[in-house]
């Protein structure tokens, strides 16, 4: 070795771990992130559709949080067990998503009158499932349906 030539260069491990470190972070935060974005609003729609499913239809109106113009016996033509939806034995939350700049959440919810809820290769008792969405305020967790 001369002095014109340069040392030899040593790896540095130590760099290239941290850039590793802080990338898995970054990932983990972003799945994290879309995982549980929408978590309080299904959380809300959870404990609606359980109300429903025990049968419970006055803790899931006050839960549905109505409006004035929404009277308990609109609200029974629509959940109770004779209604349009009803009766609801299970249900399953399909999808979550928001508009973007809106102040609601839109949740896709599958309902059956039938416990537990029917496979897909189970024809006759999967007819009878609806697919509806529901939206939920993002500020007092109160329902509407979507516009």
């Amino acid at each position: 070795m001369s002095l014109l030539e340069p040392p030899a260069e040593t790896p540095n491990k130590a760099r290239a771990m941290t850039i590793t470190l802080v990338a898995l972070i970054f990932v983990g935060a972003v799945i994290l992130y879309f995982t549980f974005r929408y978590y309080p609003e299904k959380k809300a729609v959870e404990n609606f559709f359980d109300a429903l499913v025990a049968g419970d239809t006055t803790q899931a109106y006050k839960l549905w949080k109505p409006g004035e113009n929404y009277l308990l016996n609109d609200f029974l033509a629509d959940w109770g067990p004779t209604g349009y939806y009803g009766p609801v034995k299970s249900y399953r939350i399909t999808k979550a998503s928001a508009p973007r700049g809106g102040n609601a959440v839109g949740v896709t919810i599958e309902v059956s009158p039938f416990s537990p809820m029917p496979d897909a290769s189970d024809a006759e008792k999967s007819r009878k499932t609806h697919v509806m969405s529901i939206w939920v305020l993002s500020s007092d967790k109160s329902f509407s349906f979507p516009p």
